[in-house]
C-alpha cells in the first residue's frame, strides 16, 4: 500500500485568483492596528495573491503567460470592482505586494479583452481613483509606486485627459516642490508626461485653462529652488514650442510679464538656465508681431540685454553655430530698438 502525504494543488483558475485577490484586499477593512497579528496575516495573504496574480500576467519565468487566463483574469478584475481595491488599499500594503502590484499594473492597462482596453475603460468609469492615485504623492511610503502607476494611466488621452482637467492637477506645482528629493522628482516626470505624450490632448488643455496654468506655472519660473527653475524652464520648451500649441506660443509671447521672467533667467547664476532661456526668449525678439509694450520694454532695457547675450555661450558642443548664428539675429533685432 502506498500513501501520498501531499497533494498536488490544482492550479487556480483567474477568476479564483480575482476572488481571492479581492476577499484578501477587503479582509484588510475588518483589522486594526490593535490586532497586528491578525493584520499581519491578512497582508500576508494578500502578499501571496498578487505574486499568484503575477505569475498569470506574466509568466514564471520558464513558460510564457496563457493569453486566455490573461484574458480571464483582466476581465474579472474589471468586472469585480477590484481595481478599486488595489488602488485604495495601497497605503498599507506591504513593499513587496506594492512591487508586484506596480509590476502588474501595465500589464492589465494594457491588455485587451475582445478588442476592449477593459481597465482603462473601468478607470474612465471611476476616474476618482486618478484623483486618489496623485493624492498619493503626499505619501512619502507609496508615492513612487504611485507615480509609475499614474505615468502608466497617462499614456492613454483619456485617462491624461481627465487628470489635466481634474480638479487634482493643481497639486503637481506644489509636490513638484515637495522636500523629499526623490518624491519631488517622481512628480515632475509625471508632470511632464501629462504635458508631453498628448500634445493634441494638452493644447486643448492650455487654450482652456491658459491664464490659470500660466498663473501657475511662473511660480515655478521663478522659484528659489534651482532644480525647480532648471526643469520647469526645459519642459516650458519642450511642450510652448511643439507645432500642435503654436497658437498657445503665439499668446504668450505677446505677454509683458512673460518676457520679464525670461529676461531674469537670462541673468540667473545658471549657465544652463541662462541656455535654457535664451532659447524662449528669442521667441520674444524674433516675434515679427511684437506689440509695444514688448518692444519698450526690450528697447528700455537694450544695454543689459545687449551685454548680457554678447557674454552668453553654450559651452563646447555641435550645436555651436547654429546658436551663434540665433544669438546674432537676436542681437541686430534688440539693437534696431529704440525707446
Amino acid at each position: 500500500m502506498s500513501f501520498s502525504f501531499f497533494k498536488a494543488l490544482r492550479p487556480k483558475t483567474p477568476q479564483e485568483v480575482a476572488k481571492s485577490i479581492k476577499e484578501s484586499l477587503v479582509a484588510l477593512d475588518t483589522k486594526t492596528v490593535s490586532e497586528v497579528k491578525a493584520l499581519e496575516k491578512a497582508l500576508e495573504e494578500v502578499e501571496k495573491n498578487f505574486a499568484t496574480m503575477r505569475t498569470m500576467l506574466s509568466g514564471d519565468g520558464e513558460s510564457e503567460p496563457n493569453l486566455d487566463q490573461v484574458s480571464q483574469l483582466v476581465d474579472e478584475i474589471c468586472k469585480e470592482d477590484v481595481l478599486t481595491l488595489l488602488i485604495h488599499k495601497l497605503p498599507i500594503l506591504g513593499w513587496e505586494a506594492r512591487k508586484d502590484l506596480v509590476h502588474c499594473w501595465s500589464i492589465l492597462l494594457k491588455h485587451k479583452v475582445d478588442s476592449n482596453s477593459c481597465c482603462v475603460e473601468y478607470i474612465e468609469q471611476h476616474a476618482e481613483l486618478l484623483d486618489f492615485l496623485v493624492v498619493c504623492y503626499d505619501n512619502k511610503d507609496i508615492a513612487l509606486s504611485c507615480g509609475i502607476m499614474l505615468r502608466e494611466c497617462i499614456k492613454f488621452p483619456s485617462l491624461a485627459r481627465y487628470i489635466l482637467e481634474s480638479a487634482s492637477f493643481v497639486l503637481f506645482f506644489k509636490f513638484v516642490e515637495l522636500p523629499n528629493f526623490d518624491v519631488a522628482s517622481d512628480a515632475f516626470s509625471t508632470f511632464k508626461d501629462l504635458l508631453t505624450k498628448h500634445v493634441n490632448v494638452v493644447s486643448e488643455f492650455l487654450t482652456a485653462h491658459y491664464d490659470e496654468f500660466f498663473d501657475l506655472y511662473e511660480r515655478l519660473l521663478t522659484s528659489p529652488n534651482y532644480v525647480t527653475r532648471r526643469q520647469s524652464l526645459k519642459l516650458l520648451s519642450d511642450f510652448l514650442l511643439e507645432s500642435p500649441n503654436s497658437q498657445i506660443m503665439k499668446r504668450y509671447i505677446l505677454e509683458v510679464r512673460y518676457l520679464k521672467v525670461m529676461m531674469t533667467l537670462l541673468r540667473d547664476s545658471s549657465k544652463n538656465i541662462q541656455i535654457s532661456a535664451f532659447h524662449i526668449f528669442k521667441v520674444f525678439v524674433a516675434n515679427p508681431h511684437k506689440p509695444r509694450e514688448v518692444k519698450l520694454i526690450l528697447a528700455k532695457n537694450q544695454e543689459k540685454l545687449l551685454e548680457l547675450l554678447h557674454n552668453l555661450s553654450p559651452g563646447k558642443g555641435s550645436e555651436d553655430e547654429q546658436f551663434e548664428e540665433e544669438k546674432e539675429f537676436i542681437i541686430k533685432e534688440i539693437e534696431r530698438l529704440s525707446c
